[in-house]
């Protein structure tokens, strides 16, 4: 039995390879429950990270969470390989999810605290800086971008995913998100300049 709780744990860690998703994908288009769990545990944490941050309000983000992964159940027979990876055909769901719900709902309740995505303990760059300002602060400062530049530098910087990929998720060309993201700098880098 702890050999299978091993095997289970190590599973997961060992699936999130692309070769691997692929296998999941595969076996998950055949009916293969066990494929389809893990695919639902390597990218839950993500989801929802991603839909929290994008609606505001856990509760919220756990019905689209839910519903995301309705959507993957649904269509996984549909999916097929092409310049994207599955991660992003996934967020593409839950960010039409989200969309959707702006839409219903024209109401955003944010919360004191976004939870980190898991994975983001690394230090980069972009996190140097918002710990050098203050998070609180950064997080005041990307609120005053445009809806878009914040899905963008969300995506980007968040998420780490490539502008192929967040191009793939909000449905806009590899240039509009680099376009995007250099206005949202641009525009951070003008709130940060000492008067």
């Amino acid at each position: 039995m702890a050999s299978d709780e091993a095997q289970t744990s190590g599973a997961v860690g060992v699936a999130e390879s692309t070769h691997n998703v692929k296998q999941l994908v595969e076996l998950a288009q055949r009916g293969e429950r066990d494929a389809l769990e893990t695919l639902y545990l390597i990218h839950f944490d993500r989801i929802y990270s991603y839909l929290h941050m994008s609606v505001g309000n856990r509760h919220d983000a756990e019905d689209l969470t839910t519903q995301t992964f309705l959507k993957m159940l649904e269509a996984i027979g549909r999916f097929r390989w092409r310049a994207a990876p599955f991660s992003a055909w996934l967020f593409r769901i839950a960010h039409n999810l989200a969309m959707d719900h702006f839409r219903a709902n024209r109401r955003w309740q944010p919360e004191e605290d976004v939870p980190e995505p898991p994975g983001s303990e690394e230090v980069s760059a972009e996190e140097e800086a918002m710990q050098s300002i203050g998070r609180q602060s950064m997080l005041e400062l990307i609120e005053k971008l445009s809806a878009e530049q914040q899905q963008v530098l969300t995506l980007k910087f968040v998420f780490n995913f490539p502008n192929a990929e967040v191009a793939t998720i909000l449905g806009k060309t590899e240039g509009a998100i680099k376009s995007l993201q250099h206005r949202a700098l641009v525009s951070l880098q003008k709130q940060l300049a000492p008067n």
